[in-house]
């Protein structure tokens, strides 16, 4: 039995291309994987905060100086950690938004991308600590960009995820979707048969 932690970052809660391949990942999952933990974090619903004071001080100084505000972001972030340590497998739904990831899925990146947790730095550099973890990107857009130099949503999160030892990443790119009806249909047809032969 494994886990699998699935985020969520479309503003829309009706009518997102990437919670519809959301949906077609996870019939497939379950259908392939019945006994695994799933774990569902929605960031459009319930967005994290942006990285703030409140939270770097929790994460730099003393403990006995925290306040509220430092004690409810520290466990905040500690919560959204936990879910990902205890994750075996990662899945992100992220739609491009003017040309890179949402800002609620780069907020969850700051909460998560933490030294000496999910990364260290070394005298070699920095170095991931996140060993042993897939990861599924599923991507929505407007145009096509894969490959292109307007694309800086695929090695963007190539780089975070690596950063925290995650190199084992696959990516679904649903794209076209705003270029016609013909361009969305062969998008989605795409992405979703994509997602059957993965799983």
């Amino acid at each position: 039995m494994a886990r699998l932690l699935v985020i969520e970052s479309s503003a829309r809660q009706h009518g997102s291309v990437s919670r519809q391949l959301t949906e077609c990942f996870l019939t497939r999952w379950r259908a392939a994987h019945p006994d695994d933990r799933i774990c569902r974090r929605d960031l459009g619903a319930e967005p994290v905060p942006h990285l703030d004071i409140a939270l770097l001080n929790a994460w730099t100084q003393p403990a006995t100086s925290h306040g509220p505000a430092e004690c409810a972001a520290l466990q905040r972030a500690d919560q959204l950690v936990h879910e990902l340590l205890v994750a075996d497998v990662l899945m992100l739904a992220a739609p491009m938004y003017n040309f890179t990831i949402p800002s609620t899925l780069k907020a969850w990146f700051d909460h998560v991308l933490r030294a000496g947790v999910t990364f260290r730095y070394s005298e070699n550099g920095p170095q991931g600590l996140l060993h042993g973890k897939r990861a599924f990107v599923v991507t929505a857009r407007g145009g096509i960009y894969s490959g292109g130099i307007q694309d800086h949503q695929e090695p963007y999160l190539r780089q975070l995820l690596a950063f925290m030892g995650i190199h084992d990443v696959t990516f679904i790119h649903a794209e076209g979707l705003n270029l016609g009806s013909e361009f969305m249909a062969k998008g989605l047809e795409a992405a979703e048969q994509r997602i059957a032969h993965l799983i």
